[in-house]
């Protein structure tokens, strides 16, 4: 120990690796990040052959592994959300 006194909001950040305050639920710049990073790959061009890959893994060899992981998922869901609308 360095002996200095550790402010614990501080550490507490440094281990989330977050600079800024806690947000929590509905964190703005969480989203934010993955807006940007939804947007870049739309804009690179690689949804097409993503999705023809997807398509292949869901209908291929790995097919019963993914159900199964799928199914292992939503053993931990606590169900749909009533607020979506499908």
């Amino acid at each position: 120990m360095s002996g200095k006194p550790v402010d614990s909001k501080t550490a507490k950040q440094k281990i989330a690796g977050s600079s800024g305050p806690n947000e929590g639920e509905g964190s703005q710049t969480g989203a934010r990040e993955y807006n940007d990073a939804a947007r870049a790959f739309i804009e690179s061009g690689k949804v097409d052959k993503a999705a023809k890959q997807a398509a292949r893994d869901v209908s291929g060899p790995d097919a019963d592994s993914l159900k199964r992981a799928e199914a292992e998922g939503k053993r931990h869901s606590h169900g749909e959300d009533p607020q979506v609308r499908r």
